[in-house]
């Protein structure tokens, strides 16, 4: 015997497939939601489809937008010269909060053998014409520091070596207030590695 009825049930079913949604998480949502206004279920209902109906990947840097080209490939005041390359849309609106002022190029995931996605599935072919069109000074990657964003960063660097192209990759290190005796190797290392010279 079922639990809810059943449009709750599939409400709840539909809500656990999102991300960090368990069930207890979906249950409450599916409850607030019965809870809720009929004009505001309908607006979140409406948001929902247009997310897929009016949104789409830019066609110069597959970042998402409403609009061809997004926002910041037609902004002329942003540096045209530089390229910071990131894994996903979601990268660029955190890049965007900091003082970063040239273009991006959104690879749509990282290499990962295990989960059969390799350079070929992500938007490293469109990268390299764009490059062979722009001539950028410098590309910036800043991809993750996990294993695959590594090997993605790996791949990229030996990619545009190839190509002469002058790149670089975001620093790793401590975050600001943490202690050096609570860190990990792996991050002190990257510390070690990405420091800069004060005099």
């Amino acid at each position: 015997m079922a639990l809810y009825p059943k449009p709750l049930e599939e409400l709840i079913d539909s809500l656990k497939k999102l991300p960090t949604i368990g069930q207890r998480g979906a249950e409450r949502l599916t409850f607030h939601l019965l809870n809720s206004q009929q004009e505001e279920n309908k607006t979140l209902g409406e948001a929902i489809l247009n997310l897929k109906g009016r949104i789409k990947s830019c066609s110069i840097c597959n970042n998402i937008t409403e609009n061809e080209p997004c926002a910041i490939c037609s902004d002329e005041k942003r540096d045209r010269k530089l390229i910071c390359v990131v894994e996903e849309f979601c990268d660029v609106t955190t890049l965007e909060k900091t003082d970063y002022n040239g273009l991006y190029h959104v690879l749509g995931g990282k290499i990962s053998p295990l989960e059969g996605i390799g350079p070929d599935t992500l938007k490293i072919k469109e990268l390299v014409e764009r490059l062979k069109m722009d001539e950028p000074r410098e590309v910036i990657i800043a991809t993750n520091t996990d294993t695959e964003g590594e090997t993605t960063a790996l791949y990229l660097s030996k990619l545009l070596k190839s190509l002469n192209v002058p790149h670089s990759r975001i620093a790793h290190g401590l975050p600001l207030g943490s202690s050096i005796g609570n860190t990990d190797q792996f991050t002190l290392t990257q510390a070690m590695e990405g420091r800069r010279k004060l005099g």
